[in-house]
């Protein structure tokens, strides 16, 4: 047992079903039921949200209706000071922050509060910051965090030294369900992505890619799970190229892990990331992984190619469809992926990844 029950406060724009949300929700599950007291704070409440575990409190800091004006400023103000009193009342030991604006939210309301921050960069830095006046606020203010998480060491380079001196890299938590025994029946013949449908996925490029090949491989199935607001785009798109029985979008799903473990071939396209969750999950659950080779480095940290997966150019569908044509061909060859690949479990073991986390903020507050 603790001797005194440290208080960590999480802070995003909310818990809608993305990666970073989900490692958030992860860790704050984790940390409660570890005997931490925990307190999400979100901007935000929306639908279709993670599940928090019940024992962490959930609190939102948005300005309400009445207090919401036409003067951009004065709301700014209003949420700044909101943001601030919520550090006040609760009394956080340690502050955990995901995402560009709330990182310098976290930064700047708890100035002369004496509460230790961490702020973490989920994507490629410039992505996250895209405006040249963020970046320029990034690059001073990290200066004041006391700790800096990174996903790659191509995002060091990102800022100046004297960020670079706070900043570490710590491996994303994977939940538990998805650490299990690799599935070695016959496969399904489904090729699955998952997440968030929106531009920078660029599921559009799987689509395309698989409907070159569709009527070759006429019983295999494309399946994209997630929602976002390109899905709309991607059925007619599917409808355009007549593959309306071969290519599937059925939104979000709370089993991912049980609707990809038989999967042929998983598969990600984005045009940037950070280190992604969902091909973390599936790589460890002994899927052959098809991946763009997007910054900021993310899947080429995980994918060593043409042995536990395939790195891909980013926007190339013509690469993407022999890819996906090789592995839909040579049943063999994506077998021998899919088995090197659930290697990775050993490196994102809960047990071990969750530790890295806990030591890293128990030793910003020994730094206080």
């Amino acid at each position: 047992m603790m001797e005194k029950q440290i208080h960590i406060a999480m802070l995003i724009g909310a818990l809608t079903k993305g990666g970073a949300e989900r490692v958030l929700v992860n860790l704050a599950d984790y940390f409660a039921e570890k005997g931490y007291r925990v307190t999400m704070v979100t901007q935000y409440q929306k639908e279709n949200e993670y599940l928090l575990n019940e024992k962490v409190k959930r609190v939102i800091s948005d300005i309400s209706q009445e207090e919401t004006t036409g003067n951009r400023l004065v709301n700014f103000k209003r949420r700044f000071r909101k943001l601030r009193n919520i550090w006040k009342a609760e009394r956080p030991d340690v502050i955990l922050s995901f995402i560009g604006k709330n990182n310098m939210m976290a930064i700047l309301t708890s100035r002369f509060l004496r509460i230790p921050v961490a702020v973490s960069v989920r994507a490629e830095p410039k992505e996250e910051y895209y405006h040249t006046w963020m970046r320029f606020m990034a690059r001073c203010l990290f200066a004041w965090a006391d700790g800096v998480i990174l996903q790659t060491r191509r995002c060091f380079d990102f800022f100046p030294e004297k960020v670079r001196r706070k900043a570490i890299i710590l491996q994303n938590p994977v939940s538990a369900v998805f650490f299990r025994e690799r599935y070695e029946g016959v496969r399904e013949k489904t090729i699955v992505a998952v997440g968030r449908v929106d531009e920078n996925k660029n599921h559009e490029m799987i689509i395309r890619a698989f409907a070159e090949i569709a009527q070759e491989f006429s019983d295999y199935k494309l399946i994209i799970y997630g929602d976002g607001e390109c899905r709309k785009k991607l059925m007619e798109l599917v409808e355009e190229k007549k593959l309306s029985e071969q290519v599937l979008l059925p939104g979000s799903i709370d089993n991912v892990a049980d609707a990809i473990y038989k999967a042929h071939i998983f598969v990600l396209s984005s045009n940037s990331e950070g280190v992604p969750n969902t091909l973390i999950e599936a790589m460890v659950m002994g899927l052959a992984v098809i991946s763009t080779d997007c910054p900021c480095g993310g899947p080429a940290d995980l994918i060593e190619n043409g042995k536990n997966g395939i790195l891909t150019p980013v926007g190339d569908i013509a690469s993407m469809r022999e890819h996906l044509r090789s592995l839909l061909a040579d049943t063999q060859m994506a077998d021998k992926l899919g088995i090197a690949a659930a290697g990775m479990a050993k490196t994102y073991r809960p047990e071990h990844v969750y530790g890295g986390w806990e030591k890293f903020l128990l030793s910003l507050l020994k730094n206080r």
